[in-house]
Protein backbone atom coordinates (compact mmCIF):
# COMPACT_ATOMS: atom_id res chain seq x y z
CA UNK A 1 0.00 0.00 0.00
CA UNK A 2 1.43 3.33 -0.79
CA UNK A 3 2.22 5.35 2.38
CA UNK A 4 0.21 8.89 2.20
CA UNK A 5 1.59 12.25 4.22
CA UNK A 6 3.96 10.63 6.52
CA UNK A 7 5.62 13.90 8.65
CA UNK A 8 7.18 14.24 11.75
CA UNK A 9 5.63 17.74 13.69
CA UNK A 10 7.98 19.42 15.47
CA UNK A 11 7.10 21.49 18.81
CA UNK A 12 8.11 24.99 19.17
CA UNK A 13 10.07 26.68 21.31
CA UNK A 14 11.73 29.10 22.66
CA UNK A 15 14.78 29.83 20.92
CA UNK A 16 16.94 29.28 23.70
CA UNK A 17 15.43 26.25 24.97
CA UNK A 18 16.56 22.79 23.52
CA UNK A 19 15.28 21.31 20.57
CA UNK A 20 12.55 18.29 21.67
CA UNK A 21 10.92 16.14 19.19
CA UNK A 22 7.56 15.58 20.14
CA UNK A 23 5.91 12.22 20.14
CA UNK A 24 3.05 13.35 17.58
CA UNK A 25 2.79 11.68 14.25
CA UNK A 26 0.97 13.51 12.15
CA UNK A 27 -1.37 12.85 8.99
CA UNK A 28 0.52 9.23 8.97
CA UNK A 29 -2.20 7.71 6.92
CA UNK A 30 -5.87 7.82 6.39
CA UNK A 31 -6.26 3.67 6.37
CA UNK A 32 -3.32 2.13 7.63
CA UNK A 33 -4.83 -1.26 6.70
CA UNK A 34 -1.96 -3.48 5.41
CA UNK A 35 0.67 -0.85 6.35
CA UNK A 36 3.78 -2.35 8.89
CA UNK A 37 6.01 -0.93 11.18
CA UNK A 38 8.73 -0.59 8.04
CA UNK A 39 6.66 2.49 6.29
CA UNK A 40 7.47 3.85 10.21
CA UNK A 41 11.31 2.74 9.87
CA UNK A 42 11.52 3.86 6.37
CA UNK A 43 10.35 7.69 6.71
CA UNK A 44 11.93 8.09 10.76
CA UNK A 45 14.47 10.04 12.17
CA UNK A 46 17.65 8.27 13.79
CA UNK A 47 17.39 8.24 17.15
CA UNK A 48 13.62 9.76 17.73
CA UNK A 49 10.72 8.58 18.59
CA UNK A 50 7.38 8.38 16.90
CA UNK A 51 4.07 7.97 18.42
CA UNK A 52 2.59 4.29 15.99
CA UNK A 53 -0.75 6.08 14.80
CA UNK A 54 -3.18 3.13 15.61
CA UNK A 55 -6.96 2.41 14.60
CA UNK A 56 -9.32 0.04 16.03
CA UNK A 57 -9.18 -1.61 19.58
CA UNK A 58 -6.33 -1.01 21.89
CA UNK A 59 -5.62 -2.72 25.76
CA UNK A 60 -5.90 -0.46 28.36
CA UNK A 61 -3.01 1.88 29.96
CA UNK A 62 -0.95 -0.16 32.67
CA UNK A 63 2.57 0.31 34.32
CA UNK A 64 4.98 -2.60 35.90
CA UNK A 65 3.64 -4.79 32.99
CA UNK A 66 6.44 -7.04 31.09
CA UNK A 67 7.01 -7.28 27.48
CA UNK A 68 8.59 -9.31 24.69
CA UNK A 69 9.25 -9.64 21.11
CA UNK A 70 8.98 -12.93 19.26
CA UNK A 71 8.71 -13.57 15.93
CA UNK A 72 7.71 -9.90 15.19
CA UNK A 73 4.70 -9.80 17.39
CA UNK A 74 4.98 -7.95 20.93
CA UNK A 75 3.54 -9.77 24.27
CA UNK A 76 2.33 -7.90 26.62
CA UNK A 77 1.30 -9.75 29.96
CA UNK A 78 -0.10 -8.10 33.02
CA UNK A 79 0.82 -5.17 35.13
CA UNK A 80 -0.98 -2.56 37.52
CA UNK A 81 -4.02 -0.36 37.00
CA UNK A 82 -5.62 1.71 39.89
CA UNK A 83 -4.72 -0.39 42.47
CA UNK A 84 -5.45 -4.24 41.06
CA UNK A 85 -2.96 -6.53 38.86
CA UNK A 86 -3.48 -7.43 35.19
CA UNK A 87 -3.74 -11.24 33.97
CA UNK A 88 -4.44 -10.65 30.21
CA UNK A 89 -1.69 -11.06 27.74
CA UNK A 90 -2.33 -8.95 24.75
CA UNK A 91 -0.37 -8.92 21.60
CA UNK A 92 0.27 -6.36 18.96
CA UNK A 93 1.37 -7.38 15.49
CA UNK A 94 4.01 -5.90 14.50
CA UNK A 95 3.00 -6.54 10.32
CA UNK A 96 -0.61 -5.78 10.96
CA UNK A 97 -0.65 -2.83 13.24
CA UNK A 98 -3.00 -4.40 14.89
CA UNK A 99 -3.82 -5.62 18.82
CA UNK A 100 -5.28 -9.07 19.89
CA UNK A 101 -5.96 -10.55 23.27
CA UNK A 102 -3.87 -14.26 23.70
CA UNK A 103 -6.15 -16.38 25.91
CA UNK A 104 -4.10 -19.83 27.50
CA UNK A 105 -5.73 -22.92 29.01
CA UNK A 106 -3.67 -24.10 31.93
CA UNK A 107 -1.46 -27.46 30.99
CA UNK A 108 -1.00 -29.68 34.13
CA UNK A 109 -0.65 -33.75 34.49
CA UNK A 110 -2.70 -33.79 37.42
CA UNK A 111 -4.75 -30.92 36.89
CA UNK A 112 -4.27 -28.78 40.02
CA UNK A 113 -4.08 -25.50 38.13
CA UNK A 114 -6.66 -22.57 37.67
CA UNK A 115 -8.16 -22.04 34.52
CA UNK A 116 -6.79 -18.15 34.36
CA UNK A 117 -3.28 -16.81 34.12
CA UNK A 118 -2.91 -15.08 37.30
CA UNK A 119 -2.99 -11.44 37.62
CA UNK A 120 0.62 -10.15 38.56
CA UNK A 121 2.47 -6.40 38.19
CA UNK A 122 6.43 -6.25 38.49
CA UNK A 123 7.70 -9.18 37.14
CA UNK A 124 9.96 -10.23 34.54
CA UNK A 125 9.68 -11.64 31.08
CA UNK A 126 12.68 -13.66 28.93
CA UNK A 127 12.48 -15.58 26.27
CA UNK A 128 13.42 -19.61 26.45
CA UNK A 129 13.60 -21.82 23.34
CA UNK A 130 10.17 -21.49 22.12
CA UNK A 131 8.49 -20.18 25.22
CA UNK A 132 8.32 -17.51 26.85
CA UNK A 133 8.90 -17.60 31.09
CA UNK A 134 7.36 -15.80 33.62
CA UNK A 135 9.68 -14.52 36.66
CA UNK A 136 8.91 -13.61 40.01
CA UNK A 137 6.66 -10.36 40.26
CA UNK A 138 3.44 -9.51 42.98
CA UNK A 139 0.45 -11.00 43.08
CA UNK A 140 -2.37 -12.22 45.06
CA UNK A 141 -1.22 -15.94 45.43
CA UNK A 142 0.73 -16.10 48.16
CA UNK A 143 4.19 -17.97 48.11
CA UNK A 144 7.27 -17.83 50.27
CA UNK A 145 9.69 -17.92 47.13
CA UNK A 146 9.87 -16.84 43.35
CA UNK A 147 7.50 -18.78 41.06
CA UNK A 148 8.22 -18.93 36.98
CA UNK A 149 5.42 -19.10 34.40
CA UNK A 150 5.78 -21.14 31.36
CA UNK A 151 3.83 -19.74 28.14
CA UNK A 152 3.72 -21.94 24.94
CA UNK A 153 3.28 -19.92 22.62
CA UNK A 154 2.70 -22.59 19.80
CA UNK A 155 -0.15 -24.32 22.31
CA UNK A 156 -1.21 -21.26 24.09
CA UNK A 157 -0.96 -22.90 27.03
CA UNK A 158 0.59 -22.58 30.44
CA UNK A 159 1.64 -24.11 33.64
CA UNK A 160 4.11 -23.53 36.61
CA UNK A 161 7.64 -24.77 35.94
CA UNK A 162 8.72 -27.29 38.54
CA UNK A 163 12.05 -25.68 40.07
CA UNK A 164 14.19 -27.02 42.71
CA UNK A 165 17.32 -26.16 44.89
CA UNK A 166 17.56 -22.83 47.18
CA UNK A 167 15.04 -20.99 45.72
CA UNK A 168 14.63 -16.91 46.26
CA UNK A 169 12.22 -15.02 48.14
CA UNK A 170 9.45 -13.98 46.55
CA UNK A 171 9.97 -10.50 45.30
CA UNK A 172 8.56 -8.01 42.82
CA UNK A 173 10.31 -4.79 40.57
CA UNK A 174 13.92 -7.38 40.41
CA UNK A 175 16.23 -7.30 37.69
CA UNK A 176 16.48 -10.70 35.29
CA UNK A 177 19.25 -11.79 32.75
CA UNK A 178 19.88 -15.03 30.87
CA UNK A 179 23.20 -15.63 29.81
CA UNK A 180 23.85 -18.69 27.80
CA UNK A 181 21.93 -21.53 30.05
CA UNK A 182 21.62 -19.63 33.29
CA UNK A 183 19.00 -16.72 34.14
CA UNK A 184 19.89 -14.62 36.71
CA UNK A 185 18.27 -12.65 39.36
CA UNK A 186 18.96 -9.76 41.40
CA UNK A 187 17.44 -7.65 43.88
CA UNK A 188 13.89 -6.58 44.01
CA UNK A 189 11.27 -5.89 46.70
CA UNK A 190 9.71 -8.94 49.42
CA UNK A 191 6.41 -9.00 49.82
CA UNK A 192 6.98 -7.65 53.46
CA UNK A 193 8.55 -4.49 51.40
CA UNK A 194 12.16 -5.52 52.48
CA UNK A 195 14.78 -4.38 50.00
CA UNK A 196 16.95 -6.82 48.49
CA UNK A 197 20.78 -6.95 46.99
CA UNK A 198 21.36 -10.94 46.36
CA UNK A 199 22.15 -12.57 43.39
CA UNK A 200 20.51 -16.28 42.04
CA UNK A 201 20.96 -18.27 39.39
CA UNK A 202 18.49 -20.78 37.81
CA UNK A 203 19.92 -23.41 35.59
CA UNK A 204 17.72 -23.22 32.56
CA UNK A 205 18.52 -27.01 31.87
CA UNK A 206 18.26 -28.29 35.27
CA UNK A 207 15.50 -26.06 36.51
CA UNK A 208 17.64 -25.62 39.77
CA UNK A 209 18.08 -22.80 41.78
CA UNK A 210 21.60 -21.71 43.48
CA UNK A 211 22.36 -18.55 45.89
CA UNK A 212 25.77 -17.05 44.74
CA UNK A 213 27.73 -15.81 46.79
CA UNK A 214 30.06 -13.27 45.32
CA UNK A 215 33.06 -10.80 46.08
CA UNK A 216 33.53 -7.50 46.66
CA UNK A 217 30.85 -4.49 47.86
CA UNK A 218 27.83 -5.54 45.68
CA UNK A 219 25.11 -2.45 44.97
CA UNK A 220 22.83 -1.32 47.46
CA UNK A 221 19.43 -2.93 48.03
CA UNK A 222 16.59 -1.77 45.51
CA UNK A 223 14.30 -2.42 43.38
CA UNK A 224 12.65 -1.31 40.25
CA UNK A 225 16.65 -1.33 38.41
CA UNK A 226 17.28 -2.36 35.13
CA UNK A 227 20.24 -5.22 33.91
CA UNK A 228 22.71 -6.01 31.13
CA UNK A 229 24.91 -8.31 30.50
CA UNK A 230 28.13 -7.48 28.27
CA UNK A 231 30.09 -10.41 26.16
CA UNK A 232 28.51 -13.01 27.81
CA UNK A 233 30.69 -12.52 31.04
CA UNK A 234 29.81 -9.11 33.00
CA UNK A 235 26.61 -8.33 34.43
CA UNK A 236 25.28 -4.69 34.72
CA UNK A 237 23.17 -3.21 37.28
CA UNK A 238 22.15 0.28 36.53
CA UNK A 239 19.79 2.44 38.77
CA UNK A 240 16.41 1.70 40.89
CA UNK A 241 15.27 2.95 43.96
CA UNK A 242 14.82 2.34 47.89
CA UNK A 243 12.18 3.62 49.73
CA UNK A 244 13.63 6.93 49.89
CA UNK A 245 15.62 7.37 47.53
CA UNK A 246 16.78 7.04 43.48
CA UNK A 247 19.84 5.59 42.46
CA UNK A 248 22.20 6.56 38.89
CA UNK A 249 25.13 4.21 39.65
CA UNK A 250 26.40 1.43 38.03
CA UNK A 251 27.58 -1.69 38.98
CA UNK A 252 29.07 -4.66 37.16
CA UNK A 253 29.68 -8.54 38.11
CA UNK A 254 32.07 -9.87 36.35
CA UNK A 255 30.67 -13.68 35.89
CA UNK A 256 33.75 -15.68 35.69
CA UNK A 257 35.40 -14.39 39.28
CA UNK A 258 31.95 -13.55 40.93
CA UNK A 259 33.20 -10.21 41.78
CA UNK A 260 31.48 -6.74 41.85
CA UNK A 261 33.08 -3.46 40.97
CA UNK A 262 31.96 0.00 39.91
CA UNK A 263 33.90 1.60 37.27
CA UNK A 264 34.09 4.79 36.40
CA UNK A 265 31.97 5.55 33.26
CA UNK A 266 32.46 8.74 30.81
CA UNK A 267 30.60 11.23 28.61
CA UNK A 268 27.45 12.70 30.08
CA UNK A 269 25.69 12.42 33.32
CA UNK A 270 22.93 10.66 33.61
CA UNK A 271 19.94 11.65 36.26
CA UNK A 272 18.61 9.28 39.44
CA UNK A 273 15.91 6.77 38.47
CA UNK A 274 13.97 4.11 38.64
CA UNK A 275 11.07 2.32 37.43
CA UNK A 276 12.58 2.98 33.94
CA UNK A 277 12.98 0.59 31.28
CA UNK A 278 15.96 -0.78 28.95
CA UNK A 279 17.10 -2.75 25.89
CA UNK A 280 20.55 -3.39 24.27
CA UNK A 281 21.38 -3.02 20.29
CA UNK A 282 24.89 -4.64 19.49
CA UNK A 283 26.53 -3.26 22.31
CA UNK A 284 24.55 0.04 23.38
CA UNK A 285 22.52 -0.17 25.83
CA UNK A 286 19.23 1.97 25.97
CA UNK A 287 17.76 3.62 29.10
CA UNK A 288 14.17 5.09 28.45
CA UNK A 289 12.01 6.90 30.95
CA UNK A 290 11.85 6.14 35.18
CA UNK A 291 11.60 8.73 37.34
CA UNK A 292 12.99 10.21 40.43
CA UNK A 293 9.28 10.35 42.62
CA UNK A 294 8.84 13.57 41.54
CA UNK A 295 9.00 13.86 38.33
CA UNK A 296 9.50 11.55 34.83
CA UNK A 297 13.19 11.09 33.16
CA UNK A 298 12.68 12.56 29.70
CA UNK A 299 15.99 11.56 28.58
CA UNK A 300 16.48 8.63 26.74
CA UNK A 301 20.31 7.81 27.45
CA UNK A 302 22.59 5.00 25.98
CA UNK A 303 25.42 3.42 27.19
CA UNK A 304 28.67 2.01 25.34
CA UNK A 305 29.31 -1.52 27.00
CA UNK A 306 32.35 -1.69 25.96
CA UNK A 307 33.47 1.97 26.30
CA UNK A 308 31.39 2.72 29.80
CA UNK A 309 30.66 6.04 27.65
CA UNK A 310 26.98 7.27 28.45
CA UNK A 311 25.54 9.59 25.68
CA UNK A 312 22.02 11.40 24.99
CA UNK A 313 19.91 9.32 22.32
CA UNK A 314 16.85 12.01 22.31
CA UNK A 315 14.54 14.15 24.85
CA UNK A 316 10.47 14.41 25.06
CA UNK A 317 8.67 16.17 27.00
CA UNK A 318 7.40 16.49 30.53
CA UNK A 319 4.52 15.13 30.46
CA UNK A 320 4.97 12.72 27.82
CA UNK A 321 4.21 8.94 28.46
CA UNK A 322 8.08 7.93 27.40
CA UNK A 323 9.17 9.99 30.56
CA UNK A 324 7.01 7.64 32.57
CA UNK A 325 7.94 4.81 35.34
CA UNK A 326 6.64 1.24 34.57
CA UNK A 327 7.17 1.49 30.96
CA UNK A 328 8.68 -1.48 28.80
CA UNK A 329 11.24 -1.27 26.05
CA UNK A 330 12.09 -4.08 23.47
CA UNK A 331 14.62 -3.84 20.89
CA UNK A 332 14.16 -6.10 17.30
CA UNK A 333 15.21 -6.27 13.91
CA UNK A 334 12.52 -6.52 10.80
CA UNK A 335 13.78 -7.03 7.65
CA UNK A 336 17.29 -5.98 8.24
CA UNK A 337 16.32 -2.92 9.99
CA UNK A 338 17.27 -2.69 13.80
CA UNK A 339 14.51 -0.64 16.08
CA UNK A 340 12.80 -0.19 19.82
CA UNK A 341 9.42 -0.45 20.65
CA UNK A 342 8.25 0.98 23.63
CA UNK A 343 4.58 0.58 25.50
CA UNK A 344 2.61 1.52 28.66
CA UNK A 345 3.57 3.16 31.82
CA UNK A 346 2.21 5.40 34.72
CA UNK A 347 3.07 9.83 34.51
CA UNK A 348 -0.55 10.74 36.05
CA UNK A 349 -2.07 8.78 33.97
CA UNK A 350 -1.93 5.15 32.26
CA UNK A 351 -0.78 5.02 29.04
CA UNK A 352 -1.28 2.60 26.33
CA UNK A 353 0.32 4.22 23.49
CA UNK A 354 2.66 2.63 21.56
CA UNK A 355 6.61 4.81 20.19
CA UNK A 356 8.76 3.27 17.69
CA UNK A 357 12.71 4.67 17.29
CA UNK A 358 15.28 3.85 15.12
CA UNK A 359 18.49 4.14 16.88
CA UNK A 360 21.29 5.50 14.59
CA UNK A 361 25.03 3.64 13.62
CA UNK A 362 27.09 4.12 16.46
CA UNK A 363 31.30 3.29 16.55
CA UNK A 364 31.91 -0.20 16.27
CA UNK A 365 32.96 -2.75 18.87
CA UNK A 366 35.83 -1.89 20.95
CA UNK A 367 37.63 -4.21 23.30
CA UNK A 368 36.44 -4.75 26.83
CA UNK A 369 37.35 -2.00 29.48
CA UNK A 370 36.72 -4.28 32.39
CA UNK A 371 40.21 -4.78 33.41
CA UNK A 372 42.00 -4.60 36.82
CA UNK A 373 44.36 -1.24 37.05
CA UNK A 374 47.51 -2.89 37.08
CA UNK A 375 46.12 -4.95 33.96
CA UNK A 376 44.87 -1.59 32.48
CA UNK A 377 48.55 -0.07 33.27
CA UNK A 378 50.77 -2.87 31.68
CA UNK A 379 48.15 -3.04 28.42
CA UNK A 380 49.05 0.80 27.98
CA UNK A 381 53.03 0.34 28.47
CA UNK A 382 52.74 -2.40 25.82
CA UNK A 383 50.79 -0.30 23.73
CA UNK A 384 53.73 2.64 23.94
CA UNK A 385 56.65 -0.12 23.96
CA UNK A 386 54.98 -1.50 20.05
CA UNK A 387 54.51 2.40 19.09
CA UNK A 388 58.47 2.86 20.00
CA UNK A 389 59.18 0.10 17.05
CA UNK A 390 58.08 1.86 14.60
CA UNK A 391 60.96 4.71 14.23
CA UNK A 392 61.29 7.07 11.73
CA UNK A 393 64.83 8.61 11.19
CA UNK A 394 66.11 12.47 9.53
CA UNK A 395 66.09 10.72 6.30
CA UNK A 396 62.37 9.18 6.99
CA UNK A 397 63.40 5.49 6.71
CA UNK A 398 61.30 3.39 8.67
CA UNK A 399 61.89 0.83 11.26
CA UNK A 400 59.21 -1.98 11.58
CA UNK A 401 58.35 -3.84 14.42
CA UNK A 402 60.18 -6.94 13.49
CA UNK A 403 63.71 -4.86 13.94
CA UNK A 404 64.06 -4.74 9.60
CA UNK A 405 65.00 -1.36 8.36
CA UNK A 406 64.61 -0.84 4.75
CA UNK A 407 66.31 2.39 2.98
CA UNK A 408 64.59 2.91 -0.26
CA UNK A 409 67.09 4.63 -3.11
CA UNK A 410 65.75 6.64 -5.58
CA UNK A 411 63.14 5.10 -8.29
CA UNK A 412 65.46 5.52 -10.57
CA UNK A 413 68.41 3.74 -9.22
CA UNK A 414 66.35 1.19 -7.96
CA UNK A 415 68.35 -0.24 -5.22
CA UNK A 416 67.57 -1.32 -1.99
CA UNK A 417 70.68 -0.63 0.56
CA UNK A 418 70.74 -2.34 4.55
CA UNK A 419 71.53 -1.04 7.58
CA UNK A 420 73.29 -1.85 10.63
CA UNK A 421 70.97 -4.93 11.94
CA UNK A 422 72.41 -5.39 15.07
CA UNK A 423 71.56 -1.72 16.31
CA UNK A 424 67.90 -2.69 15.77
CA UNK A 425 68.35 -6.40 17.51
CA UNK A 426 69.69 -4.28 20.37
CA UNK A 427 66.51 -1.97 20.35
CA UNK A 428 64.09 -5.12 19.96
CA UNK A 429 65.87 -6.80 23.24
CA UNK A 430 65.39 -3.19 24.67
CA UNK A 431 62.00 -3.24 24.09
CA UNK A 432 61.48 -6.91 25.08
CA UNK A 433 63.51 -5.89 28.39
CA UNK A 434 61.12 -3.16 28.82
CA UNK A 435 58.02 -5.42 28.27
CA UNK A 436 58.98 -8.13 30.93
CA UNK A 437 59.54 -5.47 33.27
CA UNK A 438 56.19 -4.27 32.52
CA UNK A 439 54.35 -8.20 32.95
CA UNK A 440 56.55 -8.30 35.66
CA UNK A 441 55.50 -5.36 37.30
CA UNK A 442 51.85 -6.00 36.45
CA UNK A 443 52.40 -9.52 38.88
CA UNK A 444 53.93 -8.00 41.53
CA UNK A 445 50.67 -5.29 41.95
CA UNK A 446 48.81 -8.29 41.43
CA UNK A 447 50.35 -10.54 44.16
CA UNK A 448 50.08 -6.90 46.12
CA UNK A 449 46.72 -6.66 45.58
CA UNK A 450 45.86 -10.23 46.66
CA UNK A 451 47.81 -9.91 49.75
CA UNK A 452 45.53 -6.54 50.73
CA UNK A 453 42.22 -8.20 50.00
CA UNK A 454 43.41 -11.32 51.97
CA UNK A 455 44.54 -8.72 55.01
CA UNK A 456 40.81 -7.17 54.57
CA UNK A 457 39.03 -10.02 54.49
CA UNK A 458 40.86 -11.15 58.05
CA UNK A 459 40.44 -7.81 59.23
CA UNK A 460 36.90 -7.94 58.41
CA UNK A 461 36.71 -11.53 60.12
CA UNK A 462 38.62 -10.00 63.31
CA UNK A 463 36.00 -7.23 63.21
CA UNK A 464 33.16 -9.34 62.85
CA UNK A 465 34.47 -11.68 65.88
CA UNK A 466 35.15 -8.39 68.27
CA UNK A 467 31.77 -6.98 67.38
CA UNK A 468 30.06 -10.66 68.69
CA UNK A 469 32.35 -10.10 71.92
CA UNK A 470 31.01 -6.49 72.32
CA UNK A 471 27.59 -7.67 71.90
CA UNK A 472 27.52 -10.59 74.00
CA UNK A 473 29.87 -8.25 76.56
CA UNK A 474 27.10 -5.93 76.54
CA UNK A 475 24.23 -7.96 77.28
CA UNK A 476 25.67 -9.06 80.27
CA UNK A 477 26.02 -5.58 81.33
CA UNK A 478 22.60 -5.17 80.81
CA UNK A 479 21.77 -8.20 83.22
CA UNK A 480 24.57 -6.85 86.20
CA UNK A 481 22.95 -3.06 85.84
CA UNK A 482 19.35 -5.13 86.76
CA UNK A 483 20.71 -7.21 89.45
CA UNK A 484 22.60 -3.93 90.99
CA UNK A 485 19.49 -1.63 90.59
CA UNK A 486 17.64 -4.88 92.67
CA UNK A 487 20.03 -4.97 95.18
CA UNK A 488 20.12 -1.44 95.75
CA UNK A 489 16.64 -1.52 96.38
CA UNK A 490 16.73 -4.21 98.93
CA UNK A 491 19.43 -2.32 100.77
CA UNK A 492 17.49 0.74 100.92
CA UNK A 493 14.51 -0.87 102.86
CA UNK A 494 17.55 -2.54 104.61
CA UNK A 495 17.61 0.23 107.39
CA UNK A 496 13.80 0.58 108.02
CA UNK A 497 13.49 -3.12 108.67
CA UNK A 498 16.30 -3.07 110.78
CA UNK A 499 14.90 -0.34 112.89
CA UNK A 500 11.46 -2.05 113.06
CA UNK A 501 13.25 -4.91 114.33
CA UNK A 502 15.16 -3.16 117.02
CA UNK A 503 11.58 -1.50 118.18
CA UNK A 504 10.07 -5.03 118.42
CA UNK A 505 12.94 -5.85 120.57
CA UNK A 506 12.25 -3.70 123.04
CA UNK A 507 8.71 -3.93 123.22
CA UNK A 508 9.19 -7.68 124.08
CA UNK A 509 11.75 -7.04 126.98
CA UNK A 510 9.08 -4.32 128.28
CA UNK A 511 6.87 -7.26 127.90
CA UNK A 512 9.24 -10.00 129.97
CA UNK A 513 9.52 -6.96 132.35
CA UNK A 514 6.02 -6.65 133.23
CA UNK A 515 5.59 -10.26 133.19
CA UNK A 516 8.64 -11.65 135.82
CA UNK A 517 7.58 -8.80 138.73
CA UNK A 518 4.21 -10.31 139.74
CA UNK A 519 5.61 -13.69 139.85
CA UNK A 520 8.51 -12.70 142.08
CA UNK A 521 5.92 -11.08 143.96
CA UNK A 522 4.11 -14.42 144.49
CA UNK A 523 7.07 -16.64 145.30
CA UNK A 524 8.08 -14.63 148.22
CA UNK A 525 4.75 -14.58 150.22
CA UNK A 526 4.60 -18.34 149.96
CA UNK A 527 8.16 -18.92 151.16
CA UNK A 528 7.29 -16.51 154.13
CA UNK A 529 3.98 -19.02 154.68
CA UNK A 530 6.10 -22.32 154.51
CA UNK A 531 8.20 -20.53 157.17
CA UNK A 532 5.40 -19.65 159.44
CA UNK A 533 5.88 -15.97 158.63
CA UNK A 534 2.72 -15.19 156.65
CA UNK A 535 1.28 -11.72 157.63
CA UNK A 536 -2.99 -11.75 157.95
CA UNK A 537 -4.28 -9.46 155.03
Amino acid sequence: MELQSIKVKKKVEPANSPDIITTELIGVMEDNQGTDLRAYLSVAENDRWILISLSGWRPLGRYKHSAQIVKEKLYVIGGSRNGRYLSDIQVFDLRTLKWSTLSLHAYSSNDVLKENFPAMAGHSLVKWESKLLVVAGHSKEASDTVTVWSIDLETSSFSVVNTHGRAPTARGGQSVAVVGTRLLIFGGESTRGQLLNDLHILDLSTMCWDLVQTKNMPPAPRFDHTASVHSDQYLLIFGGSSHSTCFNDLHVLDLQTMEWSQPETQGIAVAPRGGHASTTVDEHWYIVGGGDNRSGATDTVVLNTSKLVWSLSTTVGGRDPLASEGLTVCSATMDGEKFLIAFGGYNGKYNNDLFVLKPKTRDSKQPRLFQSPAAAAAAASVTAAYALAKITDKNGDSVNSEGVNLKLASANSGKVVAVDTDKLTSEKKSLESKLEEVLNENSRLKNSLDEMNNSHNLLLMELQSVQGHVAAESSRCFKLEAQIAEIQKRLESFSSIEQELENLQHQKLKIVKDTSAPQRQDSGGIWRWMAGTTQSP
